[in-house]
């Protein structure tokens, strides 16, 4: 077994062309691909992988889904997985190397397209340590995994993988890590034991009315208002029904009635998300939600009974705490701004699904990625007249560096300091968390058409 070595000793000793890197980074910033379209994003992963010649490569797993395997010997298996795909959003960055790409989105629509998420840093910084990992195995033994992930912002691409195989083609791993770029100061990183993400559900409400002439609402069954309403008491369910220091959010998202001004139309359709951490708590909330609708249905005199349709479903993010507590030991020393004990954040992640659908413990952490100048400006500044923005949004882009050095370093330790990890007994990691690892396992990692508990698409 090779000798266990500092996480700073082996990248000091072990440097990359970021020059390279940052030009990759940028090439996948101007052309990014929305979910489930991914096809030149994973054919251009595959090609970096197959020039590395280090790797045995998977394609088309779940989609476009593509794994590196580097098999180096007897010792741990570790998957580190980033995400592919982009948003529908039209940029604004003013970057020179910004999108001008427009794709047909799963409605049908022409969009314009941005990596409005950072997954084009993700793949950058895994291809990155995939590289560097490769060029090191005489201080590493065992395996490598480095999965790329189609279809995480519709929450479908994890589960789409394990579905199609992915464990067949390659081993289980014993951990799996993945990381993601937020709105914190670069060269920053974040981790924290237990929840690290909340699990969201989303869906569409369909509710009927009566359609006709505007000028004769009282020959119709107002879908528009029935909806309004419904909108509205949707809004005291974490005020009234949720404990406070509990975690619940019910976002209506879109909201759509009829076609033109002088029509009642005869059905309106909610589009709703609801976020949570507790499985009690995202029970008491579907239940509270088709209460609601129904009501007001009834109150309203709906010719029909509304349709509750699932439309995707993230399940929490949870850093098991032996794993948390060693990556914290590794980062610690390594990163100068390194916080164990990261807020929780109410965004949502499919991640976990490659680690719980085999009962394999998983470890997620955050990196900075907003420009260290413009963040101590605007927190220092009295009214500060510039503004941070964040993921989804239009203008959010990393500052390249530091933020990707940071996000190789901090994939890079695991593979490299085996020895460390392979002091753990796995089994007993399974005994302790059994509970746990079985509640997620059959309630959170499964499909949305299946796990919306009281909705379905007839009723």
């Amino acid at each position: 077994m090779p000798q266990t070595q500092d996480l700073s000793e082996i990248l000091k000793n072990a440097p990359l062309d970021f020059t390279h890197y940052e030009g990759l980074y940028k090439y996948f910033h101007a052309h990014p691909e929305l979910s489930q379209q991914e096809k030149s994003t994973s054919q251009k992963i595959a090609s970096f992988l197959a020039s590395l010649d280090a790797y045995e490569i998977h394609t088309n797993i779940g989609g476009y889904g593509v794994v590196g395997v580097l098999k180096n010997g007897t010792g741990k298996t570790i998957l580190l997985r980033a995400d592919m795909d982009a948003l529908p959003v039209k940029e604004l960055t003013g970057l020179p190397y910004a999108s001008s790409v427009t794709m047909r989105d799963a409605d049908g629509v022409e969009k314009p397209v941005m990596h409005a998420c950072g997954h084009d840093m993700h793949i950058t910084c895994l291809l990155a340590a995939a590289e560097l990992l490769a060029s090191i195995q005489h201080v590493w033994s065992g395996t490598l995994i480095v999965l790329f992930q189609p279809d995480e912002e519709r929450g479908g691409g994890a589960q789409a993988m394990v579905d199609d195989g992915l464990y067949d083609k390659i081993p289980v791993p014993d951990y799996c890590f993945g990381q993601h770029v937020m709105r914190m100061r670069a060269g920053s990183v974040g981790s924290r034991p237990g929840t690290i993400m909340a699990a969201a559900d989303s869906l569409k409400i369909t509710v009927f009315g009566r359609g006709g002439h505007g000028s004769l609402p009282h020959q119709t069954v107002d879908p528009a208002l029935l909806a309004a309403h419904i909108v509205v008491r949707l809004q005291s369910i974490v005020s009234r029904e949720i404990d406070p220091s509990d975690l619940g959010v019910v976002t209506v998202g879109s909201l759509q009635a009829g076609q033109t001004e002088n029509i009642i139309a005869d059905r309106a359709e909610i589009g709703l998300d609801f976020r949570t951490v507790k499985l009690e708590t995202r029970q008491k909330i579907i239940t509270a939600i088709r209460r609601i609708v129904e009501a007001e249905c009834m109150a309203s005199g709906s010719p029909k009974p509304p349709v509750f349709t699932p439309t995707r479903r993230f399940p929490p993010t949870l850093n098991d705490t032996d794993v948390a507590s060693r990556l914290a030991a590794s980062f610690e020393k390594h990163f100068e701004d390194f916080d164990a004990d990261t807020p929780r954040t109410n965004v949502s992640e499919d991640f976990s699904t490659l680690g719980t659908s085999k009962g394999v413990p998983c470890c997620f952490w955050f990196i900075g990625g907003i420009d260290p100048e413009l963040w101590d400006r605007v927190l220092k500044a009295e009214n500060p007249t510039e503004e941070i923005a964040g993921n989804h949004s239009a203008l959010f882009a990393p500052v390249i560096q530091p933020t990707m050095r940071v996000g190789v370093d901090a994939l890079s330790p695991f593979q490299a300091t085996m020895s460390t990890f392979g002091q753990w007994s796995v089994d007993a990691l399974y005994q302790r968390n059994q509970r746990n690892w079985s509640n997620i396992i059959t309630k959170t990692s499964i499909h949305a058409s299946h796990n919306i508990g009281l909705f379905t698409a007839s009723s």
